[in-house]
């Protein structure tokens, strides 16, 4: 559920979901946390909060079957693209594994090779 100058910042490329999540409240809501949408410049006084969170819409059988899925320790949802289908926002999401502490040292590792490589 998007306010009318989120939907134009949208449209203008302006958002940011890179380091968002998707949580589930107990009312059985899906909601956006995280993302930042940049407020549009000729909104004026009637321009949305950037960082607030977001309520998706999505079917009952579709909310039960990831939280379902979600249920399962280290699991997480994570929205991977946004984009319009017929004048609506739609949002991409996906069901993953957190990293373990072991594969993040490990890139960290890679990662400065890289740049000593460079």
């Amino acid at each position: 559920m998007l306010a009318g100058s989120e939907v134009k910042s949208i449209r203008e490329g302006r958002i940011s979901i890179s380091e968002s999540w998707v949580d589930i409240s107990e009312k059985g809501e899906l909601w956006l946390v995280g993302s930042h949408i940049n407020e549009y410049f000729q909104a004026n006084q009637f321009n949305h909060i950037p960082a607030r969170r977001r309520k998706l819409l999505a079917h009952k059988h579709e909310i039960e079957k990831i939280q379902k899925a979600i249920e399962i320790k280290g699991l997480t949802i994570i929205p991977l693209k946004l984009y319009f289908k017929n004048r609506r926002a739609k949002l991409e999401i996906a069901i993953s594994r957190g990293k373990k502490q072991h594969d993040k040292r490990q890139d960290l590792i890679e990662k400065d090779d890289r740049k000593k490589i460079v």
